[in-house]
C-alpha cells in the first residue's frame, strides 16, 4: 500500500502533469482526486486510512506463477471450467502470435502463456489455500474426465495436487491441517 506522502507527491505531479495542458487545479482538488483514485471517500479518509510514510521493510505482496501452455481451448476447460478460475486479463499483440493471460479465484492469479521462453512445461506451482475439502469436493463433482484429485495428509498440511494439460502440477495445499 502507499504511504500518505507518496499520496501527497502523486497529487503534485497530477497538477503539473495537468498545467502543462493549462488546466489549474488548486493543490486540495489535485488531493482529493487522488483519495478517489485510490478508492477513498476523500483526502481526510485518505490520510487517517494510509501509512504516514513508506515502509523500510522489504515485503512481498504475493506471487504470480507463469504456466506455460500449448493449446488455448484445453487451457480454459481446464482452467475456468474445471477448476472455477476466472480470466483477469488476455494479451496478444496479434492473431499470428502467443496469447499471454492471467486467471484468478480467491485471491490467487496464475499467468498462462504459450510463448515458449516464459516458462517451462512440467513446472510445479505450490498455492496455499484455506478449505480445501471443499474445494476437493467441487472438483470431484463436476466428473472431469482427465483428473480426479486426491486430498493427502502430509507433514505440511492437507494438499490436493491437479496436473493440467500441458504437464505442469498445481499443489493446493492446506498448511497445518
Amino acid at each position: 500500500m502507499i504511504s500518505s506522502d507518496q499520496a501527497k507527491s502523486m497529487a503534485k505531479k497530477l497538477r503539473v502533469a495537468l498545467a502543462a495542458d493549462e488546466i489549474d487545479i488548486p493543490h486540495g482538488k489535485a488531493l482529493e482526486l487522488v483519495a478517489a483514485a485510490l478508492g477513498f471517500a476523500d483526502w481526510n479518509t485518505a490520510t487517517a486510512r494510509l501509512n504516514k510514510t513508506a515502509p523500510e521493510a522489504i515485503e512481498f505482496a504475493g506471487c504470480n506463477p507463469i504456466i506455460r501452455f500449448f493449446d488455448e481451448t484445453k487451457a480454459r476447460e481446464f482452467y475456468c471450467d474445471f477448476l472455477g478460475f476466472s480470466v483477469a486479463f488476455e494479451h496478444k499483440l496479434s492473431d499470428d502470435i502467443p496469447l499471454y493471460m492471467a486467471v484468478e479465484r480467491a485471491g490467487v492469479q496464475l499467468h498462462l502463456s504459450e510463448h515458449h521462453n516464459d516458462s517451462s512445461p512440467g513446472s510445479n506451482t505450490f498455492i496455499p489455500t484455506t478449505n480445501l475439502r471443499a474445494f476437493h469436493q467441487e472438483l470431484l463433482e463436476k466428473h472431469y474426465t482427465f483428473n480426479r484429485p486426491s486430498l493427502d495428509k502430509l507433514p505440511w498440511g492437507l494438499q490436493m495436487q491437479v496436473h493440467d494439460p500441458f504437464g505442469n502440477r498445481l499443489r493446493f495445499c492446506e498448511q497445518g491441517s
